[in-house]
């Protein structure tokens, strides 16, 4: 009897390890079947789910006219995109945070960017200084970025990189046009140049200086004001001193509005040309400078009044979204994302090495007309055109063909 009560003791212990055993493989099996329905789902999801698209563009401070711009040209490009499918079957969602044209923000949000919100590619970069140290941050993320706005030549010369790309022109490009306007128009100027005091500024006085110089042009005079600067009267008296016949000058936003209406208020634009950066004037801030803006002429890459069809589409579409002309930065963001769709479709991948790969070279569409990116220094080549504001409205009044104004590829990086 105790033997058989022992055996049945013994059944009973077999039983309820064997029932414990197949719990536990139950269990087993059933979590790892969620953690492959799990990636399954986090894989379908990376190829079908939204394309991220990081945004760092000054949204507040003296640049938040320009960062407007880029705001509606991408925001209306993305609209239309995903309103036909998206790219690959995947729609774009745009993700923004406030720059506010200063380098160390940039970083902190593009770093947020980057790792908490996963984003595949990053534009919007305005001030040069910031897409310069944006752009280190893209190499260590292994990630893209393009601006569409940056003038500064040392982005895409000695101070490229292969994460870096420019759809809009450099200094160098709008130089080209403004100093052939300037020779045809006054023969050996006397300029005087006035910049905002950091990379762009002296970036784009630099490239006009050496363009209008190699024409016959003298410099008589040079003046750098801080970024934001609310007088710049302590400045005129130098100006007056050196006797210019024109003025080039490469402020921007809200700091133009101060610098043209003193000019104005003070006489020292009287008998004298005012010429500058693409940047300077625009449809933002032209309204606050009234008709202290009437004869700038400027070097740019695009007009509201470009005479092709696709640019007359794109006027429209954004007028009747806006109430508003688009200027030259919200029609260089609108085109980024036709570029990067470009590249990705051509890639059939978001991965960077794939993209960065299908972006060199590659031609694709804009109001402009076709623009193409030379793989030599992530540099988009376009025809360059002077301008001349007349009554609010931009006129063209001058033209350089993209191989004549590009210039040579400097970059050695890669």
């Amino acid at each position: 009897r105790f033997m058989e009560s022992a055996n049945q003791i013994l059944l009973v212990v077999n039983l309820l390890k064997e029932t414990y055993i197949m719990k536990k493989q139950f269990q087993t099996k059933k979590i790892a079947l969620a953690v492959a329905l799990s990636l399954g789902a986090s894989l379908v999801y990376a190829q079908t789910g939204p394309i991220k698209i990081g945004v760092v563009t000054p949204l507040s401070g003296t640049y938040t006219p320009i960062g407007e711009q880029v705001k509606m040209g991408l925001d209306l490009a993305a609209k239309e995109i995903n309103a036909t499918g998206g790219i690959n079957g995947r729609k774009i969602d745009l993700i923004y945070e406030d720059e506010e044209a200063n380098p160390a923000v940039a970083t902190q949000k593009a770093e947020k960017l980057f790792q908490v919100e996963k984003v595949e590619f990053l534009t919007g970069t305005v001030n040069s200084g910031s897409t310069l140290a944006v752009g280190q941050l893209a190499e260590r993320n292994n990630k893209l970025i393009a601006t569409t706005v940056s003038f500064a030549d040392s982005i895409t010369a000695d101070k490229c990189s292969p994460n870096v790309f420019r759809v809009n022109a450099r200094a160098g490009m709008q130089s080209a046009a403004l100093a052939a306007w300037v020779d045809k128009e006054i023969p050996k100027a006397n300029i005087f140049f006035i910049g905002p005091d950091y990379e762009m500024g002296r970036s784009t006085v630099s490239a006009f200086k050496k363009a209008s110089i190699e024409k016959g042009a003298k410099d008589v005079g040079e003046v750098f004001a801080p970024l934001d600067n609310k007088d710049y009267s302590p400045y005129f008296g130098q100006v007056r001193a050196a006797k210019p016949n024109v003025i080039y000058t490469s402020v921007a936003g809200n700091d133009t509005v101060r610098l043209f209406t003193q000019m104005d208020e003070y006489g020292v634009n009287k008998g004298v040309t005012i010429v500058g950066a693409s940047g300077t004037v625009t449809s933002q801030n032209m309204g606050a400078i009234g008709k202290s803006a009437n004869g700038f002429v400027t070097g740019v890459g695009y007009s509201p009044k470009l005479d092709n069809p696709a640019n007359k589409k794109f006027v429209a579409d954004f007028q009747k979204a806006y109430n508003k002309l688009p200027d030259l930065y919200g029609a260089d963001s609108y085109g980024l994302l036709y570029f990067y769709k470009a590249a990705v479709e051509k890639a059939k991948s978001t991965e960077t090495d794939k993209v960065r790969a299908a972006m060199n070279d590659l031609s694709w569409q804009t109001p402009q007309g076709t623009k193409k990116m030379r793989a030599g220094d992530h540099q988009a080549m376009q025809d360059m055109f002077a301008v001349r504001v007349e009554n609010g409205e931009f006129n063209i009044v001058g033209r350089v063909p993209s191989d004549q104004a590009i210039g040579p590829d400097t970059c050695t990086r890669f």
